[in-house]
């Protein structure tokens, strides 16, 4: 009896704690969410609308993630082979990592190329709950003007990330 209890607990615990889809797939990031700040590897300070407006005409795969986050890291190698299969998208990383000491030697650590933001531990800015963010890694694909082609995914190989990916090149 016992043993089924704990399988019990185990299920109801893990369907509670579960990450949920979003049910309206969002293409537009709110004005108040754009204005949440983040940092770049040189120390600046700048709005996500900044950070987004320097990517205009471009693809972009949009990262957030953090070094203490085990999904994160396992899903490195992955997203790696995505950057490498399609050079001409810009990969921009949003860390969401406890201290900006911490992401810069993730960065360093998992050699990570691409774009650094850092947006700090912090799940309740309001870019996070515009982008009803429950679980990290979160993958977002951004069109040429900035617009969300692809609002949820948790997995770099998720093939509708390459298909959106493709799509987009065949608009420019």
């Amino acid at each position: 009896m016992k043993k089924i209890f704990s399988i019990l607990s185990l299920i109801v615990g893990l369907a509670v704690f579960a990450q949920k889809i979003p049910t309206v797939m969002k293409t537009e990031f709110s004005q108040i969410a754009l204005q949440d700040k983040v940092v770049d590897t040189k120390g600046s300070s700048l709005t996500l609308e900044n950070v987004i407006k320097e990517y205009n005409g471009q693809i972009v795969v949009l990262d957030l993630w953090a070094t203490w986050c085990g999904d994160c890291i396992k899903g490195m190698p992955k997203l790696k082979e995505l950057k490498a299969n399609n050079p001409d998208v810009k990969f921009v990383y949003l860390s969401m990592d406890k201290t900006e000491e911490a992401w810069k030697k993730g960065v360093e650590k998992y050699q990570i190329e691409g774009d650094h933001y850092y947006m700090g531990n912090n799940w309740k800015n309001e870019f996070a709950t515009s982008i009803d963010l429950n679980w990290i890694p979160r993958y977002l694909i951004l069109d040429q003007e900035g617009k969300i082609a692809k609002y949820y995914s948790v997995k770099a190989e998720d093939p509708e990330v390459q298909t959106t990916i493709d799509q987009l090149r065949k608009k420019e």
